[in-house]
Formats: C-alpha cells, structure tokens, sequence
C-alpha cells in the first residue's frame, strides 16, 4: 500500500493545480493528522491549528516531494513535530525540565505508532474508495450501520423503508460486494470493517480543501 501509484498519480495531479485530487488528498489523509493529534491529547483547537498549519505546509511542499509516494510519512512526521511544538509553547511539555505524562512520551518514542496509523490511513482511504463504488442505497446502508451512536434496525429500517428483517441479507450482500472491489485487493478482514465517512476528522480538514486560499 505504501507505494500506491494511485496516491503517487495524486499527488502529481495536486502539484499541477488540480483542486480535485487536493481535495481527495486531504479527505484521505485528515484522519491521519486527526489520529496523531489525538495521541498528543491536543485540544481542539489545537488539532484546529495544527490541521491548518498541515494543510497550508504542504501546498508549498508537493512538489518538492522526492518521493510522491512518501506523503503519509511525511504528514505523519510533520504532524508529530507540529504537535510537540504546540505543547512545548503551551508549556505542557519541557523536554529540559519537567517529566512530560506517560502518553506523550509513549507518542514520541515509538516509531510503531506513527506506522501503524499511516497504514490504517490507507487502508481506510481504499475502504472508503471501496464504498463510493457501491450503489447509493448499499452506501446509505453500510453508513447507517456503523453511525455513531449506533442505530438500532427498526431505526434504519424507518430510514431507508424496508423491513428489519431484510437489513441482515442486504448487509450481507453488499460487503460480499465490497470485498470484490480490486481497490481492496491485499487488504484483509473488510468484512469487519466499514469506513464511516468522517469518522475521526477535525473540521480543520475542510476549511483546508480550499488549499489555504
């Protein structure tokens, strides 16, 4: 997944001025930033700033990319330092001086962390591509039934209007569906696991798909 010519293509195209693939660059990879601020424990302000400060970074750095695909590292490590610089002005953590809390130093020393949401990022943003090739009522379906807080079947069925009793066999159906996308191909357990959509993304993900305008 990491070198997805799919993203490499992306990135090209946002370099040349395509609005579109800048603002699919951004929907994939606002969770990602989402997540590594999360790990901070940043407010949401903070995440606020920090997203933009993101954003704003990397129109002026796509083209300077040497290799396209290395973006999620690239978002991954900057956002990591924008974090710890948030919290060092905020003095909420000293590295000369005071001990910060077991979480951020958890967050700083271990590369691991910082791999494995990268690839949880993609892997979403395929499940998500996945899912847009479904028919509207397979989407509207699939949505519903990992909507936070969770919807009970007589919920959804009043919804969509159809009956409780046919939401399982449809459900079944269409992650059969999605598990045949070739978008999804080496990616395993997708029949657990449904993109919601927004799911974990700061608001600051779409004042920045105006390419900090």
């Amino acid at each position: 997944m990491r070198d997805d010519p799919y993203v490499v293509a992306l990135v090209a195209r946002a370099a040349d001025g395509d609005e579109g693939a800048w603002d699919e660059i951004v929907d994939r990879y606002a969770p990602l930033v989402w997540s590594i601020c999360a790990r901070y424990r940043l407010s949401a302000v903070d995440i606020e700033d920090v997203g933009q400060t993101i954003w704003a970074g990397l129109v002026t750095q796509l083209g300077k990319l040497r290799e396209p695909a290395a973006l999620p590292g690239w978002l991954a490590t900057t956002t990591r330092r924008e974090c710890l610089r948030v919290l060092r002005e905020s003095q909420r953590y000293e590295p000369f001086g005071g001990e910060p809390d077991d979480d951020v130093l958890a967050a700083e020393a271990d590369p691991g962390l910082v791999e494995e949401e990268i690839l949880r990022a993609e892997r979403h943003a395929r499940l998500r591509a996945a899912l847009a090739e479904l028919p509207e009522d397979s989407q509207r379906l699939l949505t519903l039934l990992v909507s936070d807080p969770p919807l009970s079947y007589a919920e959804i069925s009043d919804r969509l209007g159809i009956r409780p009793g046919s939401i399982g066999p449809m459900r079944g159906r269409c992650l059969d569906r999605l598990r045949r996308s070739t978008l999804l191909a080496g990616l395993s357990d997708t029949h657990n696991t449904v993109p919601s959509g927004e799911t974990g993304q700061s608001g600051a993900h779409v004042a920045s798909r105006r390419r900090a305008r």
